[in-house]
C-alpha cells in the first residue's frame, strides 16, 4: 500500500518520502527517468505519463490527479522533512541534471502543493516550473502559504477534470481508429 521513495530536500540533503502506492511494485523507473530527461531538455508542458503508463495500478490514475497518494507524505511534514507548502521533492537524478540556478528551489523544505501546482502544472515547462519555485522561493511568506493553500483544492479539482477529459479522448480515438481498422478489412 505504501512507497517510499529517495527524494531530496531542504538544501540539496536527501530524505525518504512517503506516498501511496500508484504503480505496481519493481516498475521500471527507467521509463519515468526518459520522460523527465525529455521534459527537462524539451519546451514542452510538464504532462504525466499516466494516462499512457501501463506501471500504474487499476485506480492509480485516480489517486494521483485527486492527490490522495501524497496524502502520507503528511508524515513526512511532522518529521520537518516537508512542509505543507513548498516546491515539489525531486528524485536523485533529476536533481544530479539541475543548474546551479534550478538547485534554488530546494532553498526552502519541499511542500505537499506550492505555487508551481496551482498555476496549471500540467499546462507548464519545465523552465516554467522552476520559475514557479524560485519565486515562491524569493517571495514566502504566511500570506502566500495561505492563499496557495486556498487555491490547492480547485487545482485539484482542475486537475481531476483534465484527467477525466483526456480519458474520454482517448477512448474516442480508439473508436475512431478500431472503425478505421475494420472498414479496411471489409
Amino acid at each position: 500500500v505504501f512507497f517510499q521513495q529517495e527524494r531530496v530536500g531542504y538544501r540539496g540533503r536527501p530524505f525518504m518520502c512517503f506516498k501511496f502506492r500508484t504503480m505496481f511494485v519493481n516498475a521500471d523507473a527507467a521509463v519515468h527517468k526518459d520522460h523527465l530527461e525529455d521534459l527537462m531538455t524539451s519546451n514542452r508542458p510538464m504532462s504525466k505519463l499516466d494516462g499512457v503508463d501501463p506501471r500504474v495500478i487499476p485506480g492509480g490514475i485516480w489517486l494521483r490527479a485527486l492527490g490522495i497518494d501524497e496524502l502520507p507524505q503528511l508524515i513526512n511534514v511532522f518529521r520537518g522533512e516537508m512542509s505543507l507548502v513548498g516546491s515539489r521533492p525531486c528524485v536523485g537524478y533529476e536533481y544530479e541534471r539541475y543548474l546551479p540556478r534550478h538547485r534554488g528551489r530546494c532553498a526552502t523544505l519541499p511542500g505537499l502543493t506550492g505555487l508551481w501546482q496551482v498555476n496549471d502544472k500540467n499546462n507548464t515547462t519545465f523552465e516554467e516550473m522552476i520559475e514557479l519555485d524560485l519565486e515562491y522561493v524569493r517571495t514566502q511568506s504566511l500570506g502566500k502559504d495561505l492563499s496557495i493553500l486556498v487555491r490547492t483544492l480547485p487545482a485539484v479539482i482542475h486537475q481531476t477534470y483534465q484527467v477525466r477529459r483526456k480519458k474520454r479522448e482517448a477512448r474516442k480515438q480508439a473508436t475512431v481508429a478500431n472503425a478505421a481498422v475494420a472498414s479496411s478489412v471489409k
